[in-house]
């Protein structure tokens, strides 16, 4: 584990356009809220688009991940472009904040083991199962954790779902469905605005309230349709060094594993 500076880049557009507002509520019609600028329409095309994704997933740039030279060509090509976009940088004369990051690399992984006190499931790290641990620790483990199947893994009072009510998951490893319960429907209609994933669905989401609820582990099911991305993508993005923002002194709760599992062996 070691601790490293990474470089972000923080913009400001100059000018700023709001269609529509000329005036704060509740002030006369004829005085003016903001001193805006006027702005022409902008000029995002198609033909950009594509040739900044085709740019920034190259393997030319190793995944950008922060600290590596993929991520210096990043900047390099996002400050270049923002340029001459004519946007103007957001930490005083410079494109860039320093932000200190946690990196930490796994090794020596067991299998993971699954029993009923009579017959033992063994899983390999990988092909069957992944896992890291966010504690600044020098070693982890997981041992004798009850394991309990909490849905999609949701607590959202204001959508009327908790997947916790009445589960006591303290010290005990949480199994979790991937994206929200209504992604199967046809369009945006439903608790969790039907096919649009919210931050629900999202993985970070899902271990956050695991730690929450003051669970040791959270272990997602992998599927293909509702995650989006095969299998190969969460192997090859959780077996290595994994990167975070330094939490500082008072760190918010942390599960001691956080992983995936196969939905085929799930």
């Amino acid at each position: 584990m070691r601790t490293r500076p990474a470089i972000f880049a923080t913009i400001v557009a100059g000018a700023l356009a709001l269609a529509g507002c000329d005036a704060i509520p509740g002030m006369g019609g004829g005085e003016s809220a903001l001193d805006i600028p006027e702005v022409g329409p902008g000029e995002l095309s198609e033909a950009t688009m594509k040739d900044v994704t085709r740019i920034l997933s190259s393997d030319e740039f190793a995944g950008r991940m922060p600290g590596t030279a993929g991520e210096e060509k990043t900047i390099a090509l996002l400050t270049e472009r923002f340029e001459k976009a004519g946007l103007q940088p957001g930490n005083g004369d410079s494109w860039v904040q320093e932000v200190p990051l946690v990196e930490i690399t796994g090794s020596n992984f067991a299998p993971l083991t699954i029993t009923d006190g009579e017959t033992d499931l063994v899983y390999d790290y990988g092909r069957e199962w992944t896992g890291v641990s966010y504690r600044e620790e020098a070693q982890t483990q997981l041992v004798n954790s009850e394991m309990v199947f909490v849905g999609y893994g949701i607590n959202a009072p204001e959508r009327g779902w908790n997947d916790y009510e009445g589960i006591d998951v303290k010290g005990k490893t949480v199994v979790i469905l991937v994206n929200d319960p209504d992604w199967e429907s046809e369009g945006l209609d439903g608790p969790f605005n039907g096919k649009a994933m919210t931050f629900y669905g999202r993985w970070t989401y899902k271990y956050e309230e695991a730690a929450r609820q003051g669970a040791a582990a959270a272990l997602i099911v992998h599927d293909t349709d509702p995650a989006s991305y095969g299998w190969n993508v969460v192997e090859s993005s959780w077996g290595g060094p994994q990167a975070y923002a330094a939490r500082g002194d008072n760190p918010p709760p942390m599960t001691l594993v956080n992983g995936w599992v196969q939905k085929d062996v799930a």
